[in-house]
């Protein structure tokens, strides 16, 4: 196994044509942000990461290279059980932009794949917050739609940028904006690192970059092969780069002399887009690295054990900006856990599954507890089309099936049972921290099985989960095998699913909100 070798990528300061882009975003920028005074409220530096969970030197990761990130725990606090509501790109960005899972939001799949937000006026954290005066801008994609729902002042670099191109932009365009305007400002900065293809280097970063010799396949997939060595150690090599780049952002907040009034809040939107990752309920795909630095409300240092979501970053900023709370939001503030309070909490966290694309329709709902996890497959005995897709994509069937021969017994049960899961999965995360056993059919476990069942069908109710019905279930199936056309599936026109799935009144239109389910 190789050392860990430090990165050491150049500053963003160097290419010397930003500086036109610079210029240009500052002229383009002084058309329409007027300058007023900000008084005390903060600014808001919100930086969301592609495809990662928390592998990350904060985190414990043993192959991690992010000095940058590992500063920033340092500094401010760092939530070690964050969670997104599903993970995926659209759906998770969809979420902590609104704080509402996608199932009341409507944003249940990929934007690219037409899938959106089943009210355009459902309200967010943009519109709230350049409501509350507040400049708002985006750098990198947005991945909502409808993208009006959004008003966003500033844009830039807003594809997905997967090829990685221009990465130094992403700092100077951050730079030209946080210094434009007097007013306190909203800036989310979008990566595109660490979404596939895992890039082993791009303009030199990382400058030293891990070789699959370096590197284990990351625990949670239990495997080993060429393939997910490679993939491993390229997907460390894209948090690398990340890592340096989140420094020349973090350059530019201080060079603009705001950093002190600043809240920086980094996250990524999901786990990794690898085996029993990305487009799971499994804790690969669903636990995400969050870690806040609020200078004037926080205690810093802090490692938070907490349960906690990103539909907490929601009501969070909108209680620091000072602006109109939004009704019957599920999170809760975090400012007492950075201060550093200990507050009552919430006991139970929820998370979901719908689809990615068209390929992988396949409901799931999930609650953890501090020790215990369930898993409700809403359509069981019919087998998971993810399995297959991401095996399919990414390592190859004979690859794989080599790969589990050299397998633990256990290991091979677990993948198993992903392809064609029971109704139920039941995990111990304190005994079986990456879900290899399924405890749902041991009589011991029934008593702790029963309580989860009942915990989830309590928080699908409050939250107006219309799967509820099992023939909604079956109907948006339907509509979205009505796309596979002469052997693909295809984009289509528009969906009809709000028609059925939509709640009948949202939860920000409820006399009295959402209850408080801590």
């Amino acid at each position: 196994m190789g050392r860990a070798r430090r990165s050491r990528g150049r500053s963003y300061y160097n290419p010397p044509h930003l500086n036109r882009v610079m210029a240009w975003t500052v002229l383009l920028l002084a058309g329409f942000l007027a300058a007023c005074s900000g008084g005390e409220r903060p600014n808001v530096l919100l930086i969301v990461s592609e495809d990662n969970g928390p592998e990350i030197g904060a985190y414990g990761d043993p192959f991690a290279r992010t000095p940058v990130l590992d500063g920033l725990a340092r500094e401010g606090v760092l939530f070690r059980n964050a969670y997104v509501p599903q993970a995926g790109c659209s759906q998770s960005r969809a979420a902590f932009l609104t704080g509402l899972y996608p199932h009341q939001n409507g944003q249940i799949g990929l934007a690219t794949w037409k899938f959106g937000l089943f009210r355009e006026d459902t309200p967010n954290l943009v519109r709230t917050l350049k409501e509350a005066g507040y400049a708002t801008g985006i750098i990198g994609k947005l991945h909502i739609n409808p993208e009006e729902a959004f008003p966003f002042d500033f844009t830039a670099q807003p594809g997905a940028n997967f090829r990685r191109q221009d990465m130094g932009t992403y700092a100077e365009s951050a730079r030209a904006f946080m210094v434009a305007s007097d007013r306190p400002f909203f800036l989310s900065v979008n990566y595109p690192d660490a979404h596939r293809p895992f890039l082993r280097q791009v303009e030199g970063l990382p400058a030293d970059p891990l070789d699959d010799s370096d590197v284990e396949s990351l625990a949670y997939m239990g495997l080993d092969s060429p393939t997910l060595r490679r993939d491993t150690a390229n997907y460390h090599n894209s948090m690398a780069r990340l890592d340096t780049l989140i420094g020349h952002l973090l350059e530019a907040l201080e060079h603009s002399g705001k950093a002190d009034r600043t809240i920086v809040a980094y996250l990524g939107d999901h786990g990794a887009d690898l085996l029993r990752g990305k487009r799971t309920c499994y804790e690969g795909g669903v636990r995400v690295p969050f870690i806040v630095r609020w200078p004037a409300r926080q205690k810093a240092g802090q490692v938070r054990e907490e349960l906690v979501s990103t539909l907490d970053l929601a009501p969070t900023l909108i209680e620091a900006a000072r602006a109109q709370s939004i009704p019957g939001l599920p999170g809760h503030s975090l400012e007492p856990l950075v201060a550093g309070r200990s507050v009552p909490w919430r006991k139970h966290l929820f998370t979901e599954y719908h689809l990615h694309s068209n390929h992988n329709y396949y409901p799931q709902r999930a609650v953890r507890g501090d020790r215990f996890k369930l898993i409700w497959n809403l359509m069981p005995g019919e087998g998971n089309p993810g399995h297959r897709f991401t095996v399919d994509r990414f390592v190859g069937h004979e690859e794989m099936r080599e790969a589990l021969e050299r397998a633990s017994p256990r290991v091979r049960e677990a993948y198993g049972l992903m392809e064609s899961p029971p109704e139920f999965e039941l995990y111990d995360l304190e005994g079986d921290p990456h879900e290899f056993e399924n405890l749902a059919d041991k009589p011991e476990h029934r008593a702790v099985l029963e309580e989860l069942k009942g915990r989830l069908l309590e928080w699908r109710r409050q939250t107006d989960d219309a799967f509820l019905d099992a023939a909604n279930v079956m109907r948006l199936r339907e509509e979205i095998e009505s796309t596979f056309i002469e052997g693909q599936y295809r984009r289509p026109e528009g969906w009809q699913y709000s028609r059925y799935l939509a709640p009948s009144v949202p939860a920000w239109l409820k006399e009295g909100g959402e209850p408080d389910l801590r």
